[in-house]
């Protein structure tokens, strides 16, 4: 199996491709190892990621419980990465055109629609928390800024960092590709300083790292911990379990497999289990300085008077969220939607489309109400996700053995256009997996004893309830075992019809 295929063209006149969905040339791929290490170094330094293990040490874990739980999971992650993000150097193939593979040149719109959704509302969270941030550290060093004239309940200035938050990320992206790999090869070690500073300063203030680290679980490491870690899990999974579908958005410019697989391998789980240690040991220190833990970076550096330590502290978080939100929640929408329409949708227009859907979503509303956030909207589109990635890796690994007719991929009537342009066992297969992964889907009660979340408390269909918790692990092999079953049985059938 060679490193990288010279793929066939897209025909000319198909009404199913455009210059962004088109093969990229090999001459074109330039990515290398560092690019793709860079990217995921960028995409894991952010607010949200920095926070992670703070909902595990909330769960009872200690500090070391919860860097391994996350630690395993992104190692549990990279292997769809590496399988799904194949396809890319050797075909110079997007997502939603490998979708087509499996699901038929109009039915790849049922999965890029689905992530599509997902990252457009990712993108309006991640524009919001990143707005906040520049607001509360200008505010520090301005002043002033939170007594403003409120509009829709906020003030006016906070607005303001909205927007301003919101146009630089569209221009970085409508330059294009290049542009991103340019300003990713340079933000992600000036994140990872950022971060280093902030250990340094901490500890300094502290006199140590604080008493975090001594806090003993509250589970240990016997029978009672396990029930709490494979929910745990599933979660951490979940974190970037976006990116196993359409990580061939980018490896498609890699100049060939050992730079996708090296780049991802050496970026994803070391950086993401060195964020969390970063995040442990900072936050133990804040505990020694202000006497409770402080998990949010931005609220404990804006406790700074020094105006050089805040501006800085801007800027990282800046070039941090502005890392993430581009590369994890723009780029996927902007092919998605070019897919659903080619003749009209380009990769640029579908990034300004992704960034108006990002801000009519309310996202401000969003994270006010978590539970609707987590439980209606992460939860099911999460399980949804995993089903999604166990029938490309399914379609692509065993039945097609990673072979691909390019030229298909585009022309209606080929080998991909299954029954008008719908390939019913993908559509069966996620049907089945969907129903498994999220039919179980179920709301807790906090202490009061009230419902938090939308669902019944037995679940929606109560006899799946025992499977809700993994949801992207049943989903992936339920539609992964159903398709590659579907589509075995066509094959013997149509070898029948022939004899």
């Amino acid at each position: 199996m060679t490193d990288t295929v010279i793929p066939t063209d897209a025909p000319p006149d198909s009404r199913f491709a455009n210059d962004d969905l088109r093969p990229v040339p090999p001459e074109e791929r330039r990515w290398t190892t560092y690019n793709f290490a860079a990217l995921w170094v960028g995409m894991a330094h952010n607010i949200p990621s920095w926070t992670l293990a703070s909902g595990l040490v909330a769960l009872g874990m200690d500090w070391k419980q919860a860097v391994f739980t996350i630690a395993v999971a992104n190692v549990i992650v990279l292997v769809p990465m590496l399988l799904t993000g194949h396809a890319g150097p050797k075909y110079g193939i997007p997502f939603p055109v490998l979708a087509r593979a499996s699901f038929g040149l109009r039915g790849a719109n049922l999965p890029a629609l689905i992530r599509a959704a997902v990252a457009c509302c990712w993108f309006g969270i991640q524009t919001w928390i990143g707005g906040q941030g520049v607001f509360v550290l200008l505010g520090k060093v301005f002043g002033g800024w939170a007594d403003a004239s409120e509009i829709g309940g906020e003030p006016w200035t906070l607005w303001l960092c909205f927007v301003l938050f919101w146009a630089l990320e569209l221009a970085i992206i409508y330059r294009g590709m290049e542009t991103l790999r340019r300003f990713e090869n340079w933000a992600a070690p000036f994140v990872l300083v950022g971060a280093v500073v902030l250990l340094i300063w901490i500890a300094h203030k502290a006199g140590g790292l604080g008493p975090l680290l001594d806090q003993p679980s509250k589970h240990g490491w016997g029978p009672d911990f396990w029930p709490v870690f494979f929910p745990s899990l599933m979660g951490m999974i979940g974190f970037w379990a976006t990116l196993s579908l359409n990580i061939p958005d980018f490896t498609r410019f890699g100049k060939g497999q050992r730079a996708q697989v090296w780049g991802q391998t050496l970026g994803l789980p070391t950086t993401m289990t060195a964020f969390a240690l970063l995040s442990v040991l900072v936050t133990s220190g804040s505990q020694a300085v202000y006497g409770v833990p402080i998990w949010d970076p931005v609220e404990l550096v804006a406790r700074t008077d020094n105006v050089f330590g805040l501006l800085f502290a801007l800027l990282t978080v800046l070039i941090a969220t502005i890392s993430v939100n581009i590369a994890a929640n723009v780029v996927s929408p902007a092919y998605d939607l070019a897919n659903l329409a080619p003749r009209f949708i380009t990769f640029r227009r579908g990034a300004l489309i992704t960034g108006v859907v990002g801000v009519v979503i309310f996202p401000w509303k969003l994270t006010s109400t978590p539970e609707l956030y987590i439980f209606t909207w992460l939860g099911v589109v999460g399980g949804l996700l995993g089903t999604v990635a166990g029938i490309l890796i399914a379609d692509y690994w065993i039945i097609r053995r990673t072979v691909l007719d390019v030229a298909d991929l585009y022309r209606p009537g080929g080998r991909y256009w299954y029954r008008a342009g719908w390939n019913w066992r993908a559509v069966a297969a996620f049907a089945v997996g969907g129903v498994l992964a999220v039919g179980g889907s179920y709301s807790t009660v906090d202490a009061k004893g009230e419902k938090l979340g939308p669902f019944p408390t037995d679940g929606l269909l109560p006899v799946l309830k025992p499977l809700a918790d993994y949801g992207w692990a049943v989903g992936l092999g339920a539609a992964l075992v159903v398709y590659t079953g579907l589509m075995g049985l066509g094959r013997r059938n149509a070898v029948a019809d022939v004899a």
